[in-house]
């Protein structure tokens, strides 16, 4: 399937299953897996939630940024968090290794599946609404995506096939 060194990275809000997702998928393929939230709470020495209440929401992208560009693997899943695409260094460096997907949802899918945000170490500005973040956010997925799959009626398994379908065509081209 991926013959070649290439990464696949998902981008996608938060419960869009780019963690349950990237696992299957890695899984499917014989590709490692690195969740780069769990990078970064590695670096900081705290959740993603402790550095947005203590440092502020600006404080997690710039954390987020820097352990992107330090990323330098092949033959990976990449689960980035939902921010990872507000830094164009950071993508520009995961697209030149990786095909990025978008595991596109809609809001209210996002809402059902995360309940309360608050808990989420959800990198927004203090007084902007999910609705917001949303639309900010979906243009910048589309943006960077080389594959988007619409995952509101797909159960994960679903989508890792359609996935895996796709790159397959994507490769033939």
């Amino acid at each position: 399937m991926l013959s070649d060194s290439r990464n696949l990275i998902f981008v996608g809000m938060p419960g869009s299953g780019k963690s349950t997702v990237g696992v299957l998928v890695a899984k499917r393929l014989g590709l490692g897996f690195i969740d780069t939230d769990l990078l970064i709470q590695q670096k900081a020495g705290c959740t993603l939630q402790d550095i947005v209440n203590q440092r502020g929401y600006l404080a997690l992208r710039l954390v987020e940024e820097e352990v992107l560009l330090q990323l330098n693997v092949e033959k990976h899943v990449l689960s980035t968090g939902g921010s990872a695409v507000y830094s164009d260094a950071a993508m520009t460096h995961l697209k030149m290794g990786g095909i990025v997907i978008f595991l596109d949802i809609s809001l209210d899918t996002v809402a059902s599946r995360i309940g309360d945000y608050s808990l989420r170490g959800i990198s927004k500005r203090p007084e902007q609404s999910l609705i917001e973040l949303y639309e900010e956010r979906s243009a910048l997925y589309s943006r960077y995506a080389d594959i988007t799959i619409q995952g509101d009626a797909l159960s994960q398994e679903r989508v890792c096939e359609v996935l895996i379908e796709r790159l397959s065509a994507y490769h033939a081209h």
